[in-house]
């Protein structure tokens, strides 16, 4: 696979200097950081901060702004659910509601500074007024996708020790069943318009609250979030990120690869357990005072999304390839973007297949995001020529970027193994040219990128392995003309379950692991096999079984 990744410095018609007076004209009120400073650190070209909190630094201060404009602006955050309800806030009543959160965490759920909270929510308002209020308070926000099964929820509150959790009806099930082995667990807060035993209502709570409330003096380098991020072995680790690496890192991104401008109506499809909804939902775009918005359809409907794009004025769109390969499917000279003008996507190369479709249809080019200063180098951190397949790595000399995740919590080994000399390893392969564009190959480990999600092979197995029918197993990624790829499983069977029809067990197996792990998991092709191939130690050849798979499809071309 090879995908020609250009990064361009898109030109805004808001330039800094239009920004900086705006942010000037409340000069008495700020800090004496402005978007001019945020810039020169998100280049490394000014010293960051000692202190620094995305919600009082950045959003407070669009607040205050909107206070002194007399002509109105775009809200904050414009939320829809297709079934007729909508909420719209500006950035002062955003402040407004997230400091009443805010004192929820604070007061009824017992939360301290540092403390940890695992937020399991769909797209719905809520979640970005815990985000925020997290920030506030100094509480670590750990965010989760709604799919994690009742073991995944279990493994997170043990692995994070976090104190509090917040989920839907649907979830408060499965946190009760596992609830009692999880000793740190103190809170459970539920957002329902119902009320369910041991839990405390959302709702009741921030009815109650006092929307009075300082936030917190926090230094760049204090923990802010954790994600748990699949890899090659074990279960997920946890990535932590500070005020500095999200807060501040993510100017750069949403000034010229969003492209965006206080007049913008951005909207992102990122699940809100991945990392991509706080580049694409709170930092990039409320750094440059734009409006987020949100649809809550549970799942992708191409034709949801085109009539959505048609309906309301949205200016950016930004989504994993996937999406893209599905509207493609469609007709989409049949509808009118009026306003849409910039397209994004982010996680796992669009294919160029794709991009020339949506162009040609559209009019508007796909921009990808992908690394910062990349150079390639070998297996003893000596930079390649040309042409030469590597490993991407960003060069970080003595000082490690403030962007950079601060550490695998608990991890200080999986912490070590990403530093080589001079650079760090970003994980992936690939090459690169004459005129210094790289070419992405692939990962360098085995974990799957299916439809924008992480998956890391060994949770599959583990699900695998439980099922009677299963002496062992591969799992591996396999090319997919939507998803970019899916998880493929070869099986090696008991010799009991060999002579039983595959197709009907293959199915059986699949609903296995939707059952022991996250949906989204499962392996959506199944070959059983007599054995695996392996080393002269016996580790599983994954990469032979991966290759085989690619190279049976022609979806990326020779």
């Amino acid at each position: 696979m090879k995908i020609l990744l250009e990064i361009q410095v898109l030109r805004s018609p808001w330039s800094i200097q239009t920004l900086y007076r705006l942010f000037h004209q409340c000069r008495k009120t700020f800090a004496p950081l402005n978007l001019s400073d945020y810039e020169a650190i998100g280049r490394c070209e000014q010293e960051v901060p000692e202190y620094f909190n995305f919600a009082g630094d950045v959003l407070d201060k669009w607040s205050q702004i909107e206070k002194e404009r007399k002509e109105p602006s775009n809200p904050a955050l414009w939320w829809i659910n297709g079934k007729g309800g909508e909420r719209k806030w500006s950035f002062e009543e955003l402040g407004f509601e997230s400091r009443k959160v805010a004192n929820v965490l604070s007061g009824p759920c017992g939360l301290q500074r540092g403390d940890r909270i695992i937020v399991i929510l769909p797209r719905i308002p809520e979640w970005w007024l815990l985000n925020t209020a997290c920030m506030r308070t100094g509480v670590v926000f750990i965010p989760g996708t709604t799919q994690l099964t009742a073991k995944d929820i279990c493994y997170r509150l043990l692995a994070s020790k976090a104190k509090c959790i917040v989920t839907i009806d649907e979830l408060a099930p499965a946190v009760d069943s596992v609830a009692s082995k999880c000793q740190f667990l103190k809170t459970k807060l539920i957002v329902s318009e119902s009320r369910r035993a041991e839990w405390l209502n959302f709702s009741d709570l921030f009815k109650a609250a006092s929307a009075v409330h300082n936030c917190v003096k926090t230094r760049s380098q204090d923990p802010m979030t954790i994600y748990f991020t699949s890899g090659t072995t074990g279960f997920p680790k946890m990535v932590e990120h500070s005020y500095g690496s999200f807060g501040l890192g993510f100017f750069i991104c949403g000034r010229y690869w969003m492209n965006l401008t206080p007049s913008d109506i951005v909207w992102n499809m990122s699940d809100t357990g991945w990392i991509k909804a706080a580049i694409g939902n709170v930092f990039g775009p409320w750094f440059q005072g734009t409006c987020v918005f949100v649809h809550a359809m549970p799942q992708f409907d191409p034709k949801v999304i085109l009539n959505t794009l048609c309906r309301y004025p949205v200016t950016t769109l930004c989504s994993a390839p996937t999406l893209y390969r599905m509207l493609v499917q469609h007709d989409l000279t049949r509808y009118a973007f009026k306003t849409l003008k910039h397209c994004l996507s982010g996680g796992e190369p669009v294919n160029p297949e794709v991009m020339e479709q949506w162009k040609s249809q559209t009019g508007l080019n796909i921009y990808e995001a992908y690394g910062q200063t990349e150079v390639i180098i070998d297996e003893k951190g000596s930079v390649l020529p040309p042409g030469k397949e590597g490993d991407i790595a960003i060069k970080i000399d003595a000082k490690r970027p403030f962007t950079f995740f601060t550490r695998y919590v608990d991890d200080p080994v999986k912490t070590a193994s990403t530093i080589r000399g001079n650079f760090y390893i970003t994980g992936d392969r690939g090459s690169m040219d004459e005129d210094g564009y790289i070419w992405f190959m692939g990962r360098s480990d085995d974990v799957i990128i299916s439809s924008g999600y992480r998956i890391g092979p060994f949770e599959v197995e583990s699900a695998l392995i439980e099922h009677p029918a299963v002496v062992e197993s591969a799992v591996v990624s396999s090319p997919d003309p939507i998803r970019g790829e899916v998880v493929k499983a070869f099986v090696v069977l008991s010799p009991s379950f060999k002579t039983q029809d595959l197709k009907k067990l293959a199915c059986e197996l699949q609903d296995h692991v939707k059952k022991v792990t996250a949906p989204y998991k499962y392996p959506r092709k199944i070959e059983f096999v007599e054995q695996l191939p392996k080393t002269i130690t016996g580790k599983i050849r994954r990469s032979e079984l991966r290759n085989k798979e690619f190279k049976k499809s022609q979806l990326y071309g020779p």
